[in-house]
């Protein structure tokens, strides 16, 4: 069993992007002036040569980036979610996937979790918007093992991806000694067989709590780290609902566009059964400290838990 770390996985991110680096000579990275929150800060300080910081101005990144991978480079161009995703999204749709080019978006400090910054920087839209471009694959790693591994999974995919990163430090779920991250295939944390739940991200953490406490009063709730929401494990997730009949999603992500809606697409079409989501129900955020946050917005194990009961109907 692999050590149990608590950290944000923004910080798993800079440190994966270093390692990387020393056998990986095309790697490269840029940032739009928040090299110190989004950790590509550490990556600068090791391979600087390597490194170009383009000022807020997360368009021209995303377009150098662009350029940079005809070159044969490994491109990272990192920046808030909020102005990767969504400042730069033409960019991203027209200059990186359209003629679908080896660029890695990076989007920081996503979700509620983002605490005290707000609204404005509470990108609660990013999945969304990044799952809607063709060509593009999209991941939200859970925690630090998973962040590490998705890193390196990107670098030796050819093609554009994004990635999300967490401000909040969260706990290790993945570091059992045969985890294995593999892009657009889910991971099964514990079997059941009276409800699922599917979850991604910080949420997967919460989840795991809520199966304990449930299966301690009689409830046995298989849960689900899908970790890549594009392209989605339809397998895992078919089999899922086809074997417990029910689906709780849980995701720190507006419920329109997310986990939950792609989900819920799928089985409608291949296995309709009842699904419920858990997200912020399309609203915008305000200022707080993140756990609060994420208590108010009913991203928590306890939320899960009554939400499990009331689809169970207990």
């Amino acid at each position: 069993m692999a050590e149990m770390i608590k950290k944000a996985t923004r910080e798993s991110f800079g440190e994966a992007l270093i390692e990387l680096a020393k056998t990986n000579e095309n790697i490269v990275v840029l940032d739009a002036d928040l090299a110190a929150a989004t950790k590509t800060g550490v990556f600068k300080k090791a391979y600087p040569e390597r490194f170009i910081d383009c000022g807020i101005a997360e368009c021209n990144m995303v377009s150098i980036a662009a350029g940079l991978s005809t070159c044969g480079k490994i491109p990272f161009a990192a920046s808030f979610a909020m102005f990767s995703a969504g400042r730069a999204f033409e960019q991203v749709r027209n200059s990186v996937c359209y003629p679908k080019l080896n660029v890695k978006i990076v989007g920081s400090h996503a979700g509620i979790s983002v605490g005290e910054d707000g609204a404005t920087h509470q990108c609660c839209e990013d999945i969304a918007l990044m799952r809607a471009i063709p060509n593009m694959t999209v991941i939200n790693p859970c925690d630090h093992y998973e962040m590490v591994a998705a890193v390196k999974a990107m670098a030796e995919k050819n093609g554009p991806c994004y990635v999300r990163l967490g401000r909040l430090a969260v706990e290790s779920v993945n570091n059992n000694d045969d985890y294995k991250f593999e892009i657009g295939k889910g991971i099964t944390l514990k079997d059941g067989d009276d409800i699922t739940i599917v979850a991604t991200g910080l949420m997967v953490q919460e989840a795991v709590k809520a199966a304990k406490v449930l299966e301690a009063e009689g409830i046995n709730a298989r849960v689900l780290n899908i970790h890549t929401i594009k392209p989605l494990d339809e397998e895992l997730i078919v089999k899922a609902a086809k074997e417990t009949g029910r689906i709780v999603t849980c995701e720190e992500h507006n419920v329109i566009g997310g986990l939950g809606e792609a989900v819920s697409s799928l089985l409608c079409e291949k296995c309709p059964v009842p699904v419920k989501k858990i997200g912020v129900n399309d609203v915008f955020g305000h200022s707080g400290p993140a756990v609060d946050l994420l208590k108010e917005f009913g991203l928590s194990a306890e939320n899960i838990v009554k939400t499990v009961k009331e689809v169970l109907g207990k």
